[in-house]
């Protein structure tokens, strides 16, 4: 055997008793449940957490210094037909009906169909229902055509709506805001029709009343 062959050898030697004693100083192998560092479990000879000290001035708040007010967290539910054509949203604050163009109008068109109506009275009642002050109807396109052409299209498409809100809703003070986005605000991709179906839509959104169950 060479010198050289030799001194490798030992160094290997050397390597391999380093990487042992490595192993066993962090535990490696010595614990048969012990779990990779990658593990979402902590491992059976984890040590107890460090004891927190309630007393420590770095724990305090400065002089002066007051908590927030406590908030409940704003949860979202939502609520989709099967077909896609109305959606609902329903949060602590808020109630929002999204109902796809195609329910309510003909192609490139502002002009409201026969079902329709029915449609939205029954976002009109549920407005009633939440004693709302303040109503939301926005409009929205694909980005098919011109953007100037979808802006004009979807506020039409707003104020065809509002209307029919506003006669279902008579006697009641209310305040209206009514907007045109067109291809603003996509809730889909844009790139396949099943999408682009998505973003047609008028949205009517206003607040929950206090204290109302969703």
């Amino acid at each position: 055997m060479s010198a050289a062959t030799s001194s490798s050898q030992r160094a290997r030697a050397r390597l391999a008793m380093t990487v042992f004693a490595g192993a066993l100083a962090f535990g490696v192998g010595a614990a048969p449940n012990a779990f990779a560092e990658d593990s979402p479990y902590p491992s059976a000879s984890a040590e107890a957490p460090v004891k927190v000290d309630p007393n420590d001035s770095d724990l305090k708040l400065p002089d002066g210094a007051t908590l927030a007010d406590p908030k409940v967290l704003d949860i979202k539910s939502v609520v989709e037909d099967l077909g896609g054509e109305e959606r609902r949203e329903d949060t602590n604050a808020d109630i929002k009906f999204a109902l796809q163009a195609e329910v309510l109008f003909g192609k490139d068109s502002a002009k409201l169909s026969a079902a329709a109506n029915g449609r939205i009275n029954a976002i009109a009642e549920e407005i009633k229902k939440q004693d709302a002050k303040k109503v939301r109807v926005f409009g929205f396109t694909d980005n098919l055509g011109s953007s100037a052409h979808g802006d004009v299209l979807s506020k039409q498409r707003a104020e065809a709506v509002h209307g029919v809100l506003q006669k279902a809703l008579t006697g009641t003070s209310i305040t209206f805001e009514i907007r045109g986005y067109g291809e603003q605000f996509p809730i889909a991709g844009n790139d396949n029709e099943e999408g682009r179906k998505k973003n047609r839509r008028v949205e009517v959104s206003f607040p929950r009343a206090e204290g109302s169950q969703r």
